[in-house]
């Protein structure tokens, strides 16, 4: 399979409750359920890929809680194995444009975003978190 590369300032992530602007290009929601109290106008997307999301298990299981972060961020890479056709998707997308991924998670810093964006970076290798 071809490897799509593209410039890491491509690939952005934004809370869903930050306000869209142009510079956003396509703004793609990646959790599996919508913003809490946001509506469509002001989520202002171009795609929902709920799908690539973790499973409603993983989700659950994890609770945002930073102390289970290395094991979510292994399991959310193995299920991202199963989506080898979107990850390519979004790939070809960033090649050619700004793409932001965008999550409702209150911690920046440990969410599904910030895996899914290391996993389409670096092309899904084997990396080992933690």
């Amino acid at each position: 399979m071809a490897r799509s590369t593209f410039p890491a300032a491509h690939l952005r992530l934004k809370r869903a409750y930050e306000p869209a602007s142009p510079d956003d290009g396509m703004r793609i929601l990646i959790d599996r359920l919508w913003p809490r109290g946001l509506s469509k106008t002001e989520a202002a997307l171009d795609e929902w890929l709920k799908d690539i999301a973790p499973s409603t298990e993983l989700r659950q299981w994890f609770g945002h809680d930073p102390a289970r972060w290395a094991e979510f961020q292994r399991r959310y890479r193995a299920e991202l194995h199963a989506h080898a056709a979107a990850l390519d998707r979004l790939r070809e997308l960033a090649h050619k444009q700004v793409v932001t991924l965008v999550y409702s998670a209150h911690d920046a810093e440990h969410n599904d975003a910030v895996v899914l964006q290391d996993v389409l970076l670096h092309d899904g290798k084997k990396a080992h978190d933690g």
